[in-house]
């Protein structure tokens, strides 16, 4: 049976990458196989939360002050 190891780690300088696993076996030819997660994207919290369900869209501090205005009016009721 053929074991398979997957194992994510950092390309350092040099284009090296290291696997270390005490359960290779010393002598015996192993295949590795390398393949380049695609480029995280920073995005900023706006477009996150612009994508979230139900999300609210303040235009400015002052909507955002009367929803929470109204947000504590309600919770006295």
């Amino acid at each position: 049976m053929q074991k398979v190891l997957q194992v994510r780690t950092t390309v350092q300088p040099g284009g090296k990458i290291e696997i270390v696993d005490k359960g290779l076996p010393v002598g015996e030819s192993v295949d590795v196989v390398v393949s380049q997660s695609p480029a995280s994207e920073r995005r900023s919290i706006v477009d996150i939360l612009d994508e979230a369900p139900g999300h609210l869209v303040f235009t400015s501090a002052a909507d955002v002050a009367a929803y929470l205005a109204e947000e504590k009016d309600a919770w006295g009721r």
